[in-house]
């Protein structure tokens, strides 16, 4: 049973962030994002998507659990480089947007997009992304090697162009259930089947705090990504300080 346990928690990486199937979904047609713009997603990918937005807070209290950076393409047209099960790959936007849809059909994804003092850094930014292309999916989270989780990808791609001083900021990695000093049953098993031990206090990022950054704003809504952002329209929203 256990062995059983393990191979469907290993099987589950392949799901988060992100395989979800791609979904038809509602235009929206009055907001076209920017190269360089900050895609955070609320991905509805099963256990482990559930237990990274459980013990991360984003922009509002929005779920998220993904993240990728806008770019135009050879041929002019907009995608999204992230790091995923898979690697660090490119993926065209309506691929991205089409995964995780609200109950409206609308993409559960906000754009952040970083203030002018940090514009200069975008180009550069983009093109280290694109080195990084093939790269493997960083499953321990460990920051500083050469392997990429989706907020680390951000974090390194900007730190490394702005002479090595981070854009965005790291914190200790917690996966206790919130309000206790437990670890979620989902994340024991998860780095079990890895053969790791819970990496709890070390140095990490994750999609909510990005989007908390006091380097971003947050300029549009597509659908809704839950929590207590069911009730506020992103449309024109004030951006919010990084705690």
């Amino acid at each position: 049973m256990l062995l059983i346990r393990r191979t469907l928690l290993l099987l589950s990486i392949s799901v988060i962030v992100l395989g979800c199937d791609q979904h038809a979904f509602k235009e929206d047609i009055g907001f076209v994002p920017e190269s360089g713009d900050l895609l955070f997603q609320d991905s509805d990918c099963g256990p482990l998507c559930d237990a990274i937005e459980k013990v991360t807070i984003g922009y509002g209290g929005a779920n998220f659990s993904h993240v990728g950076i806008v770019a135009v393409d050879d041929n002019g047209n907009l995608v999204v480089i992230e790091a995923v099960s898979r690697g660090v790959e490119v993926t065209p936007l309506r691929t991205f947007l089409g995964r995780s849809l609200d109950t409206k059909g609308r993409p559960k994804v906000v754009v952040g997009r970083l203030k002018k003092a940090y514009h200069h850094l975008i180009a550069p930014a983009i093109e280290e992304a694109l080195a990084l292309k093939g790269k493997p999916y960083d499953k321990v989270f460990a920051v500083g090697d050469e392997a990429y989780y989706c907020s680390e990808l951000v974090y390194e791609i900007f730190r490394r162009v702005n002479d090595n001083t981070p854009v965005f900021t790291l914190q200790p990695m917690t996966f206790k259930e919130p309000g206790t000093e437990h670890t979620q049953q989902t994340w024991q098993e998860y780095f079990s089947a890895l053969g790791v031990r819970v990496p709890e206090g070390l140095p990490g990022i994750n999609p909510g705090s990005i989007s908390r950054s006091a380097a971003l704003t947050i300029i549009h809504t597509y659908g809704n990504p839950g929590r207590s952002l069911q009730s506020k329209s992103l449309k024109h929203p004030r951006p919010k300080v990084a705690s």
